[in-house]
């Protein structure tokens, strides 16, 4: 399938053809949503567990009269109803992890690559070259002319475009990530998916090599 380049300029780029196998696949919502989950699963922090009775380090001497004293008859000062004392029934120590097949992986960002070409919410640059001095201010205006959306992800080659990476970084929706981070949920939740020509070319020797 070909797809018309453009450079930053907003002028045109030539033609590239993109790997049907890469960026023509039949998008799958359950496939997806396996890719994200397993993704989302994997993001999350260990869960802090939360001193009990047992891990607090009180005194275990018997701190009042058995009786006479007018009130209940507590030995421990770790008892979870004391300042100072442990949780009664509290978190537990967690570490969130899940594991997904590398071939349902792969495809996934197949996937979710094919959906943005399908829905014509993928733009293709030339390059990320900025002529001049690296501004905001003129970025600004090249990206409106190219018809970027609200929220936008320009995935490069190899190495980030340190000038284009500088002036887009108080833009916002506009994120920017090598072709190595390529992912599906972050894909999947920008409104435009932007790639250059080496981004293209490390994609799909990513699924051909």
């Amino acid at each position: 399938m070909k797809v018309k380049v453009q450079t930053l300029d907003a002028k045109a780029g030539g033609d590239l053809t993109l790997d049907k196998a890469v960026f023509g696949v039949e998008p799958r919502e359950d496939i997806l949503h396996r890719v994200v989950t397993w993704q989302l699963t994997n993001r999350r922090a260990p869960a802090r567990p939360t001193r009990e009775r047992s891990d607090v380090a009180r005194t275990g001497k018997k701190w009042g009269r058995q009786k006479g004293g007018g009130t209940a008859r507590h030995g421990d000062r770790a008892a979870p109803i004391f300042i100072g004392g442990g949780k009664a029934h509290g978190a537990r120590a967690r570490v969130f992890t899940s594991s997904l097949n590398k071939k349902v992986r792969a495809l996934g960002l197949k996937m979710a690559l094919s959906a943005k070409a399908k829905d014509g919410k993928l733009l293709v640059l030339d390059n990320l070259d900025m002529n001049g001095e690296a501004k905001t201010k003129e970025l600004s205006a090249k990206l409106e002319k190219l018809g970027f959306g609200k929220t936008n992800l320009v995935i490069d080659g190899e190495a980030l475009n340190v000038g284009f990476a500088r002036a887009s970084a108080n833009l916002e929706g506009i994120n920017l990530m090598p072709a190595m981070g390529a992912n599906v949920y972050d894909i999947l939740r920008h409104d435009t998916l932007v790639l250059t020509r080496a981004a293209v070319e490390q994609l799909e020797a990513r699924f051909n090599g």
